[in-house]
């Protein structure tokens, strides 16, 4: 992995995310596999502050102001809705 795919992975679960998961339960009848269920649920994984405290190592925002903090937030967040 790169650099930037591993810090980018970082901050998706400093900002929490959506993961969608799939279950699915088939039978086997005369050698064919049919599907019984389905379900799809979806679950919100929070933020996780280990993952805060790791980006914020990695940078200093000390010396940003209210608008460049908020600026950088807005970034991060429309980096986060590209990827999905």
């Amino acid at each position: 992995m790169t650099e930037d795919k591993i810090r980018d992975a970082i901050l998706k679960v400093a900002l929490g995310f959506t993961v969608e998961e799939v279950t699915e339960e088939y039978d086997a009848k005369e050698g064919e596999l049919r599907l019984l269920k389905r379900k799809e649920t979806k679950k919100d994984v929070p933020p996780d502050l280990k993952a805060v405290k790791l980006l914020l190592e990695d940078s200093d925002f000390s010396t940003l102001t209210d608008e460049q903090l908020e600026a950088e937030k807005q970034r991060l967040i429309r980096c986060l809705k590209d990827e999905e």
